[in-house]
C-alpha cells in the first residue's frame, strides 16, 4: 500500500457527466474521488482505466442521464 496525503478541492464538471461518474462510483463500489483519482493516473500513463464490462455500465449510465459529450467535446464547452 502507498501512503499519500489527499486535499479537499473544488471542482466544477458538466452536471450530466458528475452524474454518470457518481453512479460509476457507486456502481464500483468505491468513493468519487477514488474513481477520479483513478482515470487520472491510468490517463497520464496512457492507459485505458476500464474494461469492457465496465465501459457496457458507463453507456447505460450515460443513456440514463442523458450524457451526450464525447471527447471531442472536451476542449469546445461553454458555459451557459
Amino acid at each position: 500500500m502507498v501512503k499519500v496525503e489527499r486535499i479537499q478541492t473544488g471542482l466544477r464538471l458538466e452536471r450530466n457527466t458528475l452524474k454518470v461518474l457518481k453512479g460509476l462510483a457507486e456502481y464500483l463500489d468505491m468513493s468519487l474521488g477514488d474513481l477520479v483519482e483513478g482515470i487520472v493516473l491510468h490517463a497520464f500513463e496512457g492507459k485505458t482505466p476500464f474494461g469492457p464490462q465496465t465501459l457496457t455500465a458507463i453507456e447505460r449510465l450515460r443513456s440514463v442521464y442523458g450524457h451526450t459529450l464525447t471527447a471531442a467535446d472536451a476542449h469546445a464547452l461553454e458555459e451557459k
